[in-house]
């Protein structure tokens, strides 16, 4: 519990950080007057000023914020002297790009730590294991139904499955033909998985289904085939820029779906959402191991750049 509240402050703050940087650094090379540059929000802890711009360190890490002189409009006390580095008197386009800013900081964070996760090695899924030479393949839970075997047994989508023992027998588990017959021979047994989740090993009792809803799903999971594949840095860049807009467009699809079921019918089917629920996923990712807190550190900062470019009530 407490890994996770650390890791989820750490995800948060760096993804609000680059954000605001974004506005920052592009007023400051516009010309325009910075007053001050924040990591975290009010109250103040620290703070020093360098030039004419303040740089404080506040009380909850949770992101940042930059103070532009002028960006509420002109005010009753402005200094003459300022006026000309206000951000109301800069032309649209500037305005424009000042505010568009911290967007593009996040989808340029997103491809960096996904082109990174390409370069160090993805979970990646494979059809075909013997198609290669992969690194530390694994049979793993994509899907996990809801109410059958798997499910009421605490099984987990990324769960591993290294291996099934029932009364007769013992398999180690390689590939997903193994579950399938596995599964299908003992039908309404009662087995025991053993399962990888992040650093730990943990047995599972299940009992199959002797008559499944549907064909073959005696324990209630859809399974995928992964190795950690690595890529040079060149191709890892490409990857880490088709992923991030394959991404973009995922994000923006999903969210007209939402909008146009709010439009048709009153409400929108969605799971989860809010602080809440991206505390358990990062929970959730953090206990799958580094490199699926640095995907879903990417998908949350694309969500950032769509949230902040869309014209939402303040």
């Amino acid at each position: 519990m407490f890994l996770t509240v650390i890791i989820f402050i750490l995800v948060l703050g760096l993804l609000v950080f680059v954000h605001e940087f974004g506005h920052f650094i592009t007023a400051k090379k516009a010309g325009a007057k910075v007053e001050e540059f924040g990591f975290g929000f009010p109250p103040r802890i620290f703070s020093i000023k360098k030039g004419e711009t303040i740089y404080s360190i506040n009380l909850f890490p949770i992101g940042g914020f930059v103070k532009i002189y002028g960006e509420n409009g002109e005010g009753k006390e402005e200094e003459k002297k300022d006026k000309a580095r206000a951000f109301y008197n800069f032309p649209l386009k500037i305005r424009a790009l000042i505010l568009s800013a911290g967007v593009l900081m996040n989808l340029f964070l997103a491809i960096f730590l996904l082109s990174v996760g390409h370069f160090v090695g993805l979970p990646t899924a494979i059809e075909d294991a013997a198609s290669g030479n992969f690194k530390d393949l694994k049979v793993q839970i994509a899907q996990v139904v809801p109410g059958l075997p798997a499910d009421e047994a605490g099984l987990r989508i990324g769960d591993q499955i290294i291996s099934f023992t029932s009364d007769s027998s013992v398999i180690g588990v390689a590939e997903i033909s193994q579950v399938q017959n596995f599964t299908s021979r003992h039908r309404g047994e009662e087995i025991v998985v053993l399962i990888g989740r992040g650093n730990e090993v943990l047995e599972k009792s299940i009992t199959l289904l002797s008559e499944p809803p549907q064909a073959g799903e005696f324990l209630g999971v859809a399974l995928v085939q992964t190795a950690i594949i690595s890529q040079p840095w060149y191709r890892a860049i490409i990857s880490g820029l088709a992923d991030s807009f394959s991404l973009l467009w995922l994000i923006c699809y999903t969210l007209g779906l939402i909008i146009w079921q709010l439009i048709t019918t009153g409400r929108a089917m969605i799971e989860g959402g809010g602080p809440v629920y991206i505390f358990n996923l990062t929970g959730q990712a953090a206990q799958l191991g580094f490199i699926y807190v640095l995907q879903l550190t990417a998908i949350l900062s694309i969500n950032l750049a769509i949230i902040n470019i869309l014209p939402l009530p303040a």
